[in-house]
């Protein structure tokens, strides 16, 4: 159901009966900070700035400010000279004191614009570049505190270089020595180096002085002065001060997603954001979220609150004024629930206009059940708690059946079950032009690399002009900006997410979740043998499991450690990850999903991860029976993992264990093969065998089983290669393995496989000198199965045989 509303323009004022704008918590986590972390005062009065203008002339002349070259120690000489000559007319009892009185202070842009007036009116110097050497050294050697918005909108090629030569020259220096020498003197390490040059200007002291307030200080003044668009808003400085061990041990992990970011909120500000205006009700609701708080996770306890308050009281204070009861008329709950069958769905364009939709409530019964529960909750607390809970107790307005929506549901799993169908078969499709995307990109980025800037180079049949800046852009014929890094980078985390979620089945937060550490190896009791496993943290269930990990996953995982360890160190980058489903931060961790963004590790998040698959649907153009182009959600990789695993025979109790549900139940929703009738004949199986034999037995796998299930993989090694036969299927060749499309040869087998060959074309030869026609038939079979897997090894060439996972080892192993 659906129907379009208006175009608005602009936010109008709430009238009668419209929701009041709700209170945004974004950002939370940064106002914490600043409130725990104060930013340092620039004073106005310490030793330097109190000196009289001879001794502050005098230590000019002296190290570290004199420099070899004559004419640049005489401009800035001359300069401070005229500087302070010019100051010396504003009333204070110290230079700052002196250059805060000044309208020099006022804005960067007054003083490039009149600067030079107002200083030759009170000295000889006339050159405007004097004058500016003369400030910035003034600057440099803490006479006078340039504000750090001053600093932003100030312009100067030699601000950085000087403060790293004068100011804490030995701090920068270990800095240096830290720090990845390409790193540092990327466009990314410049921008750090300057951000951590203005603090010291505008703060005094030293690297080791720089607090966290001022870090967040600096950080809010260039987002504000426009610093995320021009991207010089990099936090990348306050990494490396984290790196040096300068800042606390509580302090942020970073600074950029501060603001945007909550933290949890208490109960209290939960109930507040969305403005419950009776304040018993208020009240009842903060008690309510408390008493359950320790039995849910945040997540959990963020939506019960949207929907107790938003959906539900919210609403009714809005549409019926001054309510304070939990005693409800049928014609106020009537109008409620008719109000909750739709929603108001909110679409901005381009052009700043934003389309309002009213759509259908997918989460009504889920809005009912919740709000059902509070007034069962309410009546049963009040049995134990009267005093508390019994004034509150009230007739529950939402019947039971109301909570049911057994149609929506079935609507949903049909949608689901076609929208499997029409993936499966293309799944191969999709995973090839993933692969080949990353390619096409990494030939173009090569190609870009392989001319000097400015250069013209061809890519994928189009001509582009490298930029001059030598970075990893170009631009088209059009005069696009393009950026081959940047789009190479998307193209391999496509390609790493696809193999990925296909071969694990894993959710998309369990696999951004993953670790280096999640690599472990198991030796099967039997032959000795080492498998790897890889371990899924705990994620919607809170348990944990193990897969094993197929060739195919190893060579993925391999690619995907190659390409984010640190290249000095040869170890995966330690990341704090923010969890957005607990409002927390992680631990650091060795997180395999991580990128370099601007030199400071990122997590991968699910926001890139979609965006890069949908640049693979466009590169290959996939439709669906419809015609209309085929879209592939990181979920959809879950649900045609379980069909396949159950379409080729594997248990559904051992499927249920592998993706992580608690319920077989949910596990056989996933799947969209086995028609209703299946299902109900499989549950009603289940239902015979637990009431002959122990429940327990279907809880968990059994031991046998599980040996049965790493003994499959066992006993597919072959002279030639490895039987890729799915557990609990027979062979359909009857052993003849050269003719079976599931053997996958081994490289190192290649002369037997030549061998079997050749003497398959001799006893082709000889069947047809004999006259034993009967033969030749099934020779010429095993002939081109022979043949095929010889080609397979021929386009596999150059692949690495054995892939080194980097599985970390514990002490004893060493």
């Amino acid at each position: 159901m659906k129907a379009r509303i208006r175009h608005l323009t602009s936010t109008p004022a709430a009238g009668p009966g419209e929701r009041l704008p709700v209170p945004q918590a974004a950002g939370g986590a940064l106002e914490q900070a600043r409130a725990r972390f104060t930013a340092r005062e620039a004073g106005a009065q310490w030793p330097m700035t109190c000196k009289p203008a001879q001794e502050v002339l005098a230590a000019l002349q002296m190290p570290p400010y004199d420099t070899n070259k004559s004419n640049t120690g005489w401009y800035r000489f001359a300069g401070a000279r005229a500087t302070l000559s010019w100051l010396a007319g504003f009333p204070g009892t110290s230079w700052q004191e002196r250059w805060e009185a000044s309208p020099a202070a006022a804005c960067p842009r007054q003083w490039a614009e009149q600067g030079q007036t107002w200083v030759a009116s009170a000295s000889d110097v006339t050159r405007w570049s004097t004058m500016q050497a003369g400030l910035l050294t003034l600057a440099g050697a803490d006479v006078v505190r340039l504000p750090l918005a001053w600093l932003v909108g100030h312009r100067s090629t030699h601000l950085r270089q000087f403060v790293e030569e004068v100011r804490d020259p030995s701090g920068f220096a270990r800095l240096e020595a830290h720090v990845d020498p390409g790193r540092w003197s990327a466009l990314a390490g410049g921008k750090a180096r300057l951000a951590l040059a203005r603090i010291l200007l505008a703060k005094g002291g030293g690297l080791a002085d720089i607090t966290v307030g001022d870090a967040i200080e600096y950080d809010t003044v260039v987002r504000e002065a426009g610093g995320t668009r021009s991207g010089s808003a990099s936090t990348l400085f306050y990494s490396w001060l984290r790196e040096l061990g300068h800042l606390p041990a509580d302090a942020p992990t970073t600074l950029r997603l501060l603001g945007r970011v909550t933290g949890q909120l208490t109960c209290e500000q939960l109930v507040d954001r969305h403005g419950v205006a009776s304040a018993p009700i208020r009240r009842l609701l903060i008690d309510y979220l408390e008493e359950r708080r320790h039995r849910l996770d945040y997540s959990t306890l963020d939506n019960l609150a949207r929907n107790l308050t938003r959906n539900f009281w919210s609403d009714l204070e809005r549409h019926h004024p001054g309510i304070t009861s939990l005693d409800l008329p049928a014609q106020v709950v009537s109008a409620w629930k008719e109000r909750l069958r739709t929603r108001v769905q909110r679409r901005r364009h381009l052009d700043g206009t934003v389309e309002e939709t009213v759509v259908e409530r997918a989460d009504r019964a889920l809005l009912m059940m919740t709000v059902r529960a509070f007034y069962l909750d309410i009546a049963r607390w009040a049995v134990e708690e009267p005093a508390r809970w019994g004034p509150w107790a009230a007739p529950c307005p939402i019947r039971e059946a109301e909570t049911l929506d057994t149609k929506r549901t079935k609507r949903v799993k049909a949608r689901m079950d076609q929208r499997t169908r029409e993936r499966l078969p293309a799944l191969e499709t999709f995973a090839r032009a993933a692969a080949d995307h990353h390619r096409h990109r990494l030939a173009g980025l090569e190609a870009l690399r392989a001319v000097p800037p400015g250069a013209t180079f061809t890519a994928g049949g189009a001509v582009f002009v490298r930029t001059k800046n030598g970075g990893a852009g170009a631009r088209d014929k059009a005069g696009t900006l393009l950026h081959f890094d940047l789009a190479e980078h998307r193209a391999f985390w496509a390609w790493a997410a696809v193999e990925f979620l296909r071969h694990t089945g894993a959710r998309i937060e369990e696999m951004l979740e993953t670790s280096h550490h999640a690599l472990v190896q198991y030796r099967l009791p039997t032959t000795g043998e080492i498998v790897p496993l890889l371990q899924i943290a705990p994620s919607k269930t809170d348990q944990e499991r193990v897969l094993l990990v197929s060739p195919e996953l190893a060579d993925v995982l391999a690619a995907i450690v190659r390409r984010v360890r640190d290249r000095r160190t040869g170890a995966i980058p330690l990341l704090a990850a923010y969890d957005y489903e607990e409002r927390t931060w992680n631990p650091p961790a060795p997180l395999l999903f991580q990128w370099d963004r601007a030199g400071e590790p990122s997590r991968m998040t699910g926001e890139l991860i979609r965006r890069a698959l949908a640049e693979v649907l466009a590169y290959i153009g996939l439709t669906d029976a419809t015609g209309e182009p085929m879209d592939f959600a990181p979920h959809d990789f879950r649900r045609m993992f379980i069909t396949d695993a159950i379409r080729s025979g594997l248990p559904p109790h051992i499927a249920q264990v592998i993706v992580g549900h608690t319920n077989i139940n949910t596990t056989m929703g996933y799947n969209a093969v086995y028609p209703t009738e299946t299902i109900e004949a499989h549950r009603a199986f289940i239902t015979r065998r637990r009431a002959l034999r122990p429940a327990e037995e279907y809880c968990t796998p059994t031991e046998a089983e599980w040996e049965d299930f790493l003994g499959h993989f066992e006993r597919r090694k072959l002279s030639v290669g490895t039987c890729a036969r799915a557990y609990g299927t027979a062979c359909i060749h009857e052993h003849a393995c050269v003719r079976c499309s599931l053997l996958r040869p081994d490289p190192a087998q290649r002369a037997r496989l030549a061998e079997i060959r050749d003497n398959l074309i001799a006893r082709i030869a000889e069947a047809e000198a004999e006259g034993w026609l009967g033969e030749v038939e099934g020779l010429q079979v095993s002939l081109a199965g022979a043949e095929e897997k010889l080609r397979q090894l021929d386009r596999g060439h150059g692949q690495p045989t054995a892939v080194d996972l980097g599985i970390p080892t514990t002490r004893g192993d060493r």
